[in-house]
């Protein structure tokens, strides 16, 4: 993304509180901005990268989906339950962008919830009139690949999968999208909280959990982070074959209901509750709280740093099996 969607970091300080979105939640809390010129999603240096905001993509994850384009470049990824026993995921971009990111699907109003606690810009491909009338109500920047379907310079249709597996989004078109909307460009997102070194907890470098029949997510610790696996396969980007390993695992429990025919769901994530922080190959049960839209990890009322490096985020049902 370019000069519209992408802005300089203008200070070597981040604010040191997070920004106050629509969910509600916890009382945002007081956190050390990073020391020096990192981004704030992966506690990494920027290298003189350009830092500016964040974008938010809905993919896809159907068998007929994989493997997907971009989700090792995402610097933050939340898995959640769609309809039936299929995860899809939330990817947030902000320090590496790619070309090309999908196949991407249709919004929910969980995903875009939590998109809303980074001020991304949310990119989805289409939705039921009641999330549509709920995006319209927020005040979310949305692009929608309903509207620009295999339009060539900003959502193209690959031949070589069928709809809807087939939506890719061109992220060199989101500088136009944003020029022809007059939305306003903002600040990179407000900074996660990071801290290197070897975490405490006890030992887990093997890690599954089981959504449902039809999904199973296997963490795998090597020195690369965790390696993913969906259903038995490793799971790897499109775009190199590289294996997905994000460095920080957060598994959270979290209420599901079924609120339609279709299968849709509600998901809670307000009320907070157990969850499962893995770094390097260890694991320590914490609490989560949404605090000012975001999930975040806490212990003994303090918030738990994640370590330097990509963050995908499992959040489970309650009746969910996690095996360590």
């Amino acid at each position: 993304m370019k000069k519209l969607l992408l802005i300089f970091l203008l200070a070597a300080g981040l604010t040191a509180c997070q920004s106050t979105g629509e969910t509600p939640g916890e009382k945002a809390a007081e956190i050390p901005a990073p020391a020096g010129d990192v981004f704030p999603l992966t506690g990494e240096s920027t290298a003189g990268k350009e830092n500016g905001r964040a974008l938010g993509v809905m993919v896809n994850n159907h068998p007929e989906a994989r493997p997907q384009s971009g989700l090792s470049h995402a610097d933050l990824v939340y898995e959640v339950l769609a309809e039936g026993q299929i995860t899809r995921f939330l990817a947030l971009f902000h320090s590496d962008i790619p070309d090309t990111i999908g196949p991407v699907r249709s919004a929910r109003p969980y995903y875009f919830e939590l998109a809303y606690g980074y001020d991304a810009l949310y990119a989805y491909h289409g939705a039921s009139h009641s999330i549509y009338q709920q995006l319209a109500d927020s005040s979310m920047d949305a692009v929608d690949g309903a509207v620009y379907d295999n339009n060539g310079w900003l959502f193209r249709r690959s031949p070589d999968r069928s709809a809807p597996h087939n939506s890719y989004l061109w992220t060199e078109g989101l500088d136009r999208v944003v020029e022809e909307n007059d939305w306003v460009d903002t600040a990179p997102p407000n900074p996660l909280l990071f801290k290197d070194g070897r975490p405490d907890g006890r030992p887990a470098e093997d890690v599954v959990i089981t959504y449902g029949s039809r999904t199973q997510v296997h963490w795998q610790y090597s020195d690369e982070g965790f390696l993913r696996f969906s259903d038995g396969n490793p799971s790897v980007d499109r775009l190199t074959m590289e294996q997905i390993a994000p460095d920080n695992v957060w598994i959270i429990e979290a209420r599901h209901q079924i609120i339609d025919k279709a299968g849709r769901r509600e998901v809670d994530l307000t009320s907070g509750g157990r969850s499962y922080l893995l770094q390097k190959g260890t694991m320590k049960e914490v609490e989560w709280r949404n605090t000012d839209g975001r999930l975040l990890p806490y212990e003994g009322g303090e918030q738990v740093p994640f370590v330097p490096g990509n963050t995908w985020v499992n959040i489970i049902p309650e009746s969910a099996a996690v095996q360590f």
